[in-house]
């Protein structure tokens, strides 16, 4: 068994691609008195508003375009270089539209976690939303989990269930998982700083 612990202040790294709303919910969370994480840094692969958030906030910043570099495995090992620099305990993609390689899943396996809109194993990939209405589902929601190399093939951590409408378009489904997304990642990120999130294999504890 594996148990993430951490002190009263464990450093976090932020990863997004886009608007930052994600990001956003993090950075507000950690100003809270008595939040166990800090927000040391947020690295990117595109200039954007979620990087543009992060220097509004005083944090450093990095970005690592794949078009600056030859090939996908020196991509990876660039942005595994920038997060390595600010130390973290944990990195989030919160937003990141990257799958994230060899190299760097081998530099903080077990300390990656991401948010998905939809209950896996069900719907995974960049349409989940969609596919979930176009399915006829009447309940959907977020996960979030581990990151490993496949696409939203990682441990689940926990979810949380939305209702579909009748009426439901993909934006107004998407806009209320998004509310509870939010909710949920930072309940499981304190967990992790907390040293309460246990790992076993694909089982994970919150205590």
């Amino acid at each position: 068994m594996v148990s993430a612990e951490s002190g009263a202040t464990c450093p976090v790294v932020l990863l997004a691609s886009g608007a930052g709303t994600l990001a956003q919910s993090v950075l507000d969370s950690a100003d809270e008195p008595g939040c166990p994480y800090r927000v040391v840094g947020l690295v990117s692969d595109r200039h954007c508003e979620a990087v543009a958030r992060a220097e509004r906030a005083g944090l450093p910043t990095a970005v690592v375009r794949p078009a600056d570099h030859p090939d996908r495995p020196a991509w990876d090992g660039a942005l595994t270089d920038a997060v390595r620099g600010l130390s973290p305990d944990w990195v989030v993609s919160a937003g990141f539209m990257r799958i994230l390689g060899e190299s760097f899943l081998d530099e903080f396996a077990g300390r990656v976690v991401n948010t998905h809109p939809a209950l896996l194993p069900a719907f995974p990939g960049a349409h989940a939303v969609r596919d979930a209405i176009a399915y006829g589902v009447t309940v959907t929601g977020c996960t979030v989990h581990l990151v490993d190399a496949g696409v939203d093939t990682g441990p689940v951590i926990a979810q949380r269930a939305v209702d579909v409408r009748p009426d439901d378009t993909d934006d107004t489904l998407h806009e209320r998982i998004k509310v509870v997304e939010r909710e949920l990642l930072v309940d499981v990120l304190a967990a992790a700083a907390s040293g309460r999130l246990h790992i076993e294999g694909r089982k994970v504890h919150l205590t």
